[in-house]
């Protein structure tokens, strides 16, 4: 695996920047996270980038892409998440990528020129109060009735519903059935009459998360993405692309690289010490560096295997866990180095750096939880990678 970058990737590197700097910086958005962000200043600097074929831009041309290399792909996203810019969201790496390969023909002409315009929101109703990691005991009922399925249950943790005009969710259709064997997965937009919406206000005070509930609600059957109880093996397409990429590790390396330069700063006291002075800490720096590369060269590895039309399944849950992971160590050894000043917030008198890592410390207890935890990405490299035998 070769990971150096020749000169096009350099100059497309630069060309990524520069567009970030002038379209999403410069106008004072705000380091507003990526995915979650999709209304308001996150909505029009995703249509900047559709104009600009960034979008979707290594999806086939044929639905709107630009037939970009996975390679130019990765640069894009690792230059987004160093800058908290949007790149798209769950329509453009998720929902669109998977209808590609599960779709039907209509489903595709009437969703990915959207997708790809950056016209169109998505959420994902996957887990439910009682289906997180064991996502296939999900209750939540879509019953025949003539051309529709009527959908009752609940949703939780359902990520920028709050904003998003569709959803992609699964339902289980046949109770009888073992519970890998019984789900399909729908599309609906968000208005269809019975979806109703409530709010998670989180420890770090942003309520990103919402609770969806279905009350009796009418989806066309053409509406289903798959076989009806096959939906399973189909949301394993999207959960694949969910856990693939470089953002969770790059997302951690600026506040990172404003830790270390404020460690290296000399105390308010005026003694002239500084926190990289103390060994632990700056062993703590250390670790924090090295793992960074750690999680990098494993998302690179990621795309080095859809580059050679190789299916990354293991190595996606290698990068995802690495970088979540990664994000909960760096922000809990950030917060230990600015000591009790570190559990300020943003606003508050004398808090360091902002009261970053206190925002960090709370909003990253989530990062090993959402797409999977970090217990079912090891179960998939023992049995899928390793072939170590299930428990």
């Amino acid at each position: 695996m070769d990971f150096s970058w020749n000169p096009e990737h350099q100059n497309f590197r630069q060309e990524v920047r520069a567009f970030i700097e002038r379209e999403w910086i410069a106008p004072g958005y705000g380091r507003v996270g990526g995915e979650e962000s999709g209304g308001g200043p996150a909505a029009t600097y995703q249509k900047a980038l559709a104009q600009h074929g960034w979008l979707t831009m290594a999806w086939p041309k044929q639905y709107g892409g630009g037939g970009a290399s996975y390679w130019e792909q990765l640069i894009f996203a690792e230059e987004s998440a160093f800058a908290s810019a949007p790149t798209g969201g769950q329509g453009a790496d998720r929902v669109g990528p998977t209808l590609m390969i599960h779709g039907t023909e209509e489903q595709k002409r009437e969703h990915l020129p959207k997708i790809a315009a950056g016209e169109v929101v998505w959420c994902q109703g996957f887990s439910e109060p009682g289906s997180g990691s064991d996502l296939a005991s999900l209750q939540t009922r879509a019953v025949r009735d003539g051309d529709d399925f009527v959908i009752n249950g609940q949703k939780i943790w359902t990520s920028g519903a709050d904003h998003a005009q569709w959803i992609h969710v699964l339902t289980r259709t046949d109770p009888e059935a073992p519970k890998h064997r019984g789900i399909t997965y729908f599309m609906l937009r968000m208005d269809t009459p019975g979806i109703s919406l409530r709010p998670i206000v989180q420890m770090h005070d942003e309520a990103g998360f919402n609770e969806t509930f279905f009350e009796d609600v009418r989806v066309p059957a053409k509406n289903m993405i798959g076989d009806e109880n096959r939906g399973w093996y189909v949301a394993a397409t999207a959960l694949d692309f969910e856990r693939s990429g470089i953002n969770r590790m790059a997302e951690a390396v600026a506040p990172f690289q404003r830790l270390l330069a404020h460690a290296q700063q000399p105390d308010s006291a005026g003694e002239g010490r500084r926190i990289a002075d103390h060994g632990l800490h700056r062993l703590a720096l250390a670790d924090t560096h090295l793992e960074m590369e750690i999680a990098r060269l494993l998302g690179y590895r990621v795309t080095w295997m859809q580059d050679r039309h190789l299916v990354p399944n293991m190595e996606s849950s290698m990068s995802k866990m690495a970088g979540s992971e990664l994000q909960q160590r760096s922000a809990r050894r950030g917060i230990n180095m600015l000591g009790l000043a570190g559990a300020l917030r943003p606003g508050q008198a004398r808090a360091p750096l902002g009261g970053e890592f206190c925002v960090l410390y709370l909003s990253t207890v989530s990062r090993t939880i959402a797409a999977g935890t970090s217990e079912i990405q090891r179960n998939i490299i023992a049995t899928r990678g390793l072939g170590l035998p299930r428990g």
